[in-house]
């Protein structure tokens, strides 16, 4: 039972700590050990530094990557740990409920089933009384003691969960010597805690109570917004003998459970879950005290059990039945110490990376410890506990296993969780304290697929003939079956996946007058996978030779789904066959496994197993078709005959050749009909009165050419060379391969396999020579200029940076689906203009670099979910992104770029992002996003993170992930609606329509080489939007979705609107007002009209938002 003081303790706490903060300025230095700001003299502020000082300094150099995670470690355990004044209003209040416990009135005798004492009072039984008939006899007596357990008086208790264990010990006179059989003890603790609950609720100075479940009996309370008071009833210490307990022992009559009598003898199976459960009661007391003396003799333990609570809190592996709480922590610290391996002299950051490395080496699934040294004849051993628990972990009496609801899954998911930690932290270049201690790790974002719905699992218990099971648990048949279903799919899965885990099912809460949730009211079981992409996908799954033993243990396991296949080395053998033509439908494979398992052993059906796809962009093998037509047109640029100078590299420079196209060019086979002819060179161009014709994107390639005397040391001069070589270039593709081409003074665009590359000649000393210019002087100077930026970035960074992230595509086949979410959205929220398409990649790069603390996405979902939380939480006004590509930056390094950064903040971008190759400029963030975009980008990720995590975890919701991806239009002031049917890109909008109109293509196979040369890059939504910025840049900001977006959003800049003086040069789009000085105001009828005007023919409407702005 929980129970808490009034909200007066709040009031005094908030009311204490204004106080407080008012006196301190005023106070220098206090009696609880917290420094206060002083004003030191010069001798003070320079004196040398004492022996302890330097022994800590000492310390945090060979300890700690640095002094700061030592302050960071110190602030933390400041900020969870209990202050004084609190500690006296806890206490204060303990005294008050222990006084009203111990008033508590006697009652009649009744038998165990008679409930009508409580009839009056609206009480409920906190226990789901099934079976009814119980023999026994129970009556209402004050406890025999009421003492502090668990973590609060041993000093551990940390916030913001506050929680106070109170222990009432059950008087000798309402138990019976043979309670431990048959749920008559779990029965009777439910009644005494509804009689405390009764006379407690008549006290004025009690608030509401609530019961909660955290084993099979529930204790019960009442709680506030900051601390609960447990109320746990126990026997006496002396009323059980453990050795009634043992795993291999039964205490649950299948007669008396089922309620039908058999005539013939039944051998009862063992209950060792039920067993645990009443011995867990027996020994609370002895725990605090074996706890307690370790204590004592460790100065440090009670703040590494606090850094260890905070690790497991943020993993959300300290909630729930069969988690690893704070009792299993103090404990394993306990077992750390007791067998020496840890010293008592160690600090507590030592004791949590000692904790967390036995954790990631000992498998107490195969290997369980005990704390028990001496251990009674009767205690079991090791081999009889692991015979019956799947993790085993005894206490010191040698007879209880604390990790007796704990699943196999859940300890390799501590496991998995402390290795990973580990390797983090001996990373330099990782912020551990941060990612390990303050980043939370929820389910949905840890994992690459989680599958929710997991319900009917009564139907389970009975397919799978688990009554002893369902015995063991008390009725609950989640708990029965959880274990075979987890076993059922790791042996399914495989390979497939490196990890298999599952959420807690959670410990419920109700008010003490209402009668506790059935098992099926809790919510559904979610599976979670961490997937091995180099099985997860795969359709095939060959099992054993069909004469060999496992054989039929391959056709048992999957059913009708097994079938013999003879394969291409002679071999025949079973094997189960997944439907997976596309990658989408690959996707899905550990699904099918998952839910056919399910149905065919279980019962489940499969319309109970729900998981949410977010496939918004077409799938990585349009990008392969289209990078390997690229590499074929670069060996055939290498092998080119007849050109005045060798070509030196072919490089792709376009985000397709790096799998992180949005929607990648597909090859298309045009239909002449749809075009008209251009009289020169016969190229197809657009008809009047016809949609817009089918969008070709031009993929960019850039050719460098061999250095050479020749070249001239002029700009303009080289750009006419450049374009002599587009046309020799054209004219040899012609004669020599037969690709249709048109070449221009910047580039050449090239048609083959139905797709065009836009192929441009580059010179390695251009950008120096637009650098260099000559005084009238004569003197040579160099100074950088936009047009050399943008050569350089084009010819240079571009490359380097498709060939780098190629490379990272190849290392985690899942980085380009996750490039293609994370556009997708920005592009959908009207921010593709603020952050660029390298910008995101970037961003989307560090997922899969700088993990910690999670590892690196392997399925879009998790990788959208995550890009999303970096925007929202990421300190952008603080702290660079160091994107470590291909793993060259050293640690120095990384330090030198943050105190550069933060040495220079002022004059760098809002975003800054840092690589080898631009360490200091941030070169694809220079553009944008400005402050007020950043800001709302965050605010919106927020918000759409938040939305998505509802729905994954939430079945019972409607599944449309499609909302995050459709912007908030009401915060705009001016909305420009264009015609579906001149916007090229409609098919690619979040919510298609107008898919069907006709636009001059098909996306099939085309002829490798010949034909028409293609409308090109024809976008008119584009060449409007750049001509509405030109025009009207200094007065609004245009914002458009260009994957297929039909409305082009316009808002105001604020400073637009205040009056200007009159000037001549300044009258773009802007009307005089005379009053007593002439001057300007934007002409906003006009600008409309223009908007109008402008877009004839595409723009359908201007629909004005009047009340958001005004002139």
């Amino acid at each position: 039972m929980e129970t808490s003081d009034s909200s007066r303790c709040e009031e005094q706490e908030s009311a204490e700590k204004s106080k407080r903060s008012k006196q301190k300025d005023q106070t220098p230095a206090t009696g609880d050990g917290v420094v206060r700001p002083l004003k030191l003299s010069k001798g003070e502020l320079y004196k040398a530094p004492t022996v302890e000082e330097l022994s800590q300094l000492k310390e945090a150099e060979s300890l700690f990557h640095c002094s700061l995670l030592k302050m960071q470690m110190d602030e933390l355990l400041k900020e969870v740990a209990l202050s004084e004044r609190r500690k006296k209003l806890v206490d204060s209040f303990v005294q008050k409920i222990t006084a009203l416990l111990q008033s508590v009135p006697d009652s009649p005798v009744v038998e165990l089933t008679d409930l009508s004492w409580l009839e009056h009072s609206g009480i409920a039984v906190p226990f789901i009384l099934l079976p009814e008939a119980t023999k026994g006899k129970f009556h209402m007596e004050p406890p025999v003691s009421v003492d502090l357990i668990g973590s609060y008086p041993l000093g551990t208790c940390i916030k913001p969960r506050v929680s106070v264990d109170l222990a009432v010990t059950i008087p000798p006179s309402i138990l019976h010597p043979m309670d431990g059989i048959n749920q008559r003890y779990s029965r009777k603790k439910a009644l005494y805690l509804a009689g405390l609950a009764q006379h407690l609720s008549s006290s004025s100075s009690v608030g509401t109570l609530r019961y909660s479940s955290s084993a099979t009996p529930p204790p019960a309370g009442k709680e506030s917004s900051s601390t609960t008071l447990r109320i746990h009833a126990l026997p006496p210490p002396d009323y059980l003998q453990p050795s009634r307990f043992k795993p291999q022992r039964n205490n649950v009559r299948t007669a008396w459970f089922t309620g039908q009598d058999s005539q013939q003898e039944v051998s009862e199976p063992p209950t060792p879950h039920y067993n645990s459960a009443v011995l867990a009661d027996l020994l609370p007391c002895s725990h605090l005290h074996f706890l307690s003396a370790h204590s004592v003799q460790c100065p440090a333990y009670g703040d590494a059990v606090a850094l260890l609570k905070v690790w497991l809190r943020q993993r959300e592996l300290d909630q729930g039945a069969g988690c690893f709480g704070g009792f299993l922590a103090a404990m394993l610290l306990a077992y750390l110490l007791s067998t020496h391996k840890v010293g008592k002299t160690m600090n507590a950051y030592q004791f949590l990376r000692n904790a967390l490395h036995f954790l990631a080496t000992t498998d107490l699934t195969e290997s369980g410890i005990t704390l028990a040294n001496n251990p009674d004849s009767k205690a079991p051993s090791l081999p009889e506990f692991h015979s019956a628990f799947q993790v085993v972990f005894v206490d010191p009496s040698g007879h209880l296993n604390m990790c007796a609801d704990m699943t196999a899954c859940t300890y390799k998911q501590i496991q998995y969780e402390a290795s990973l930690s580990l390797k983090f932290w001996d990373d330099p270049t990782v912020e551990g304290f941060q990612t390990l201690l303050m980043t939370p790790k929820p389910m949905i974002r840890a994992y690459d697929n989680v599958y929710h719905g997991l319900v009917k699992m009564q139907a389970s218990c009975k397919k799978l003939s688990l009554l002893g099971n369902l015995m063991d648990h008390s009725g609950n048949y989640v708990l029965a079956v959880l274990p075979f279903i987890l076993s059922l799919l790791q042996k399914g899965l495989g390979d497939r996946v490196h990890l298999l885990t599952h959420s807690l099912p959670p410990d419920p809460e109700w008010p003490v007058r209402s009668r506790p949730p059935k098992h099926k009211d809790q919510p559904p079981l979610a599976i979670g996978l961490l997937l091995n992409l180099e099985r997860a996908l795969s359709v095939l799954e060959r099992g054993p030779p069909a004469d060999s033993p496992e054989a039929a243990d391959f056709r048992q396991l999957w059913g009708s789904r097994s079938e013999l296949r003879r394969f291409q080395d002679g071999a025949i053998t079973e094997a189960v066959l997944w439907p997976g033509s596309s990658v989408c439908q690959r996707r899905r494979v550990p699904l099918e496994v998952i839910t056919h398992l399910l149905e065919l052993h279980a019962g489940i059906p499969k319309s109970c197993v729900r998981f949410t796809y977010v496939l918004m962009t077409r799938s990585r093998s349009e990008s392969l078709k289209v990078v390997q037509s690229f590499d074929d047109l670069s060996r055939k640029l290498w092998q080119l005959e007849g050109l005045p100078l060798s070509i030196t590299s072919v490089q792709g420079a376009h985000p397709a050749l790096r799998y992180t196209q949005v929607f990648p060019p597909v090859p298309v086979k045009l239909i002449y009909s749809f075009f008209n002819r251009e009289k020169s060179c016969r190229a197809l161009v657009p008809k009047e009165n016809k949609p817009c014709p089918y969008y070709i994107t031009p993929i960019k390639v850039i050719c460098h050419m061999e250095g050479s005397g020749k070249w001239p040391n002029d700009s303009l001069a080289i750009r006419h060379i450049k374009a002599a070589f587009h046309v020799r270039l054209g004219e040899l593709l012609k004669a020599q391969h037969n690709y249709t081409s048109r070449p221009s003074p910047a580039h050449l665009d090239v048609w083959k396999d139905g797709l065009v590359f836009r192929i441009e000649v580059a010179y390695h000393r251009e950008p120096q020579v637009l650098r260099e210019s000559v005084t009238p002087e004569g003197m040579l100077i160099r100074r950088d200029n936009p047009e050399a930026q943008r050569v350089e970035l084009e010819t240079q960074h571009k490359p380097f940076l498709t060939s780098t992230l190629h490379g990272l595509q190849q290392q985690h086949p899942g980085f380009g689906a996750v490039c293609r979410l994370a556009k997708r959205w920005l592009a959908a929220q009207l921010f593709g203009g603020d952050v660029g398409e390298e910008a995101t990649e970037l961003l989307v790069a560090s997922l899969f670099l700088q993990p910690a603390p999670f590892s690196p996405p392997s399925s879009p979902q998790v990788g959208l979910l995550r890009f999303l939380y970096l925007l929202a939480t990421f300190d952008w006004k603080n702290s660079p992104l160091v994107v470590n590509l291909n793993s060259k930056l050293t640690a120095a390094e990384h330090t030198e770029i943050k105190n550069r950064f933060m040495s220079s903040r002022e004059s760098l971008p809002v975003m800054f992002i840092a690589t080898p190759n631009d360490e200091t400029a941030s070169v694809w963030t220079k553009e944008g996003p400005s402050v007020q975009m950043l800001q709302r980008i965050v605010t919106v990720a927020a918000k759409s993170l938040h939305v998505l995590e509802t729905q994954f975890m939430d079945p019972s919701q409607k599944q449309d992930i499609r909302v995050v991806f459709r912007p908030p239009l009401d915060i705009y002031d001016v909305l420009i609606h264009l015609r579906p049917k001149q916007v090229p890109l409609m098919g690619q909008s979040v919510d298609p329509k107008f898919t069907k109109l006709p636009r001059g293509a098909r996306e099939e196979e085309a002829v490798s080489s010949g034909g028409a040369f293609p409308v090109v890059d024809f976008d008119p939504v584009k060449l409007y939007l750049s001509e509405l910025k030109d025009a009207f840049g200094d007065v609004a900001l245009f914002f458009y979705d260009p994957h297929g977006g039909t409305v082009i959003a316009v808002l105001w800049k604020p400073k637009t609107f205040h009056p200007q003086p009159f000037k001549t040069s300044l009258m773009n789009a802007r009307q005089v007002n005379v009053t007593d000085a002439a001057t300007t105001v934007p002409n906003v009828e006009a600008i409309v009209r223009d908007f109008h005007v402008m877009g004839e023919g595409l723009v359908n409407k201007v629909e004005l938002k009047t009340e958001t702005w005004a002139v």
